[in-house]
């Protein structure tokens, strides 16, 4: 298959690179996210301390898979 050629002679990124680019965008953003979400919800619940920063590395860890992995299938899409 050939490869694309953009204006200025630079290959164009294959699909699988874009979709992991996809994937780390997303997760990038998921754990982003995570983080500032847990981290209110935790601190009214009153949680503090070993159990504040296990359930807000948690959270980060979900919500970056799970946005990771959307992004991922999006780009695959796209593709």
């Amino acid at each position: 298959m050939p490869v694309a050629v953009g204006p200025y002679g630079q290959s164009q990124p294959s699909c699988f690179d874009r979709v992991k680019m996809g994937f780390v965008m997303g997760c990038t953003m998921g754990t982003a996210a995570g983080a500032l979400f847990s981290t209110f919800y935790c601190l009214r619940m009153g949680i503090r301390g070993r159990e504040l920063m296990g359930s807000i590395g948690k959270t980060m860890m979900q919500s970056g898979g799970t946005f990771g992995t959307l992004m991922a299938i999006g780009m695959g899409i796209r593709c």
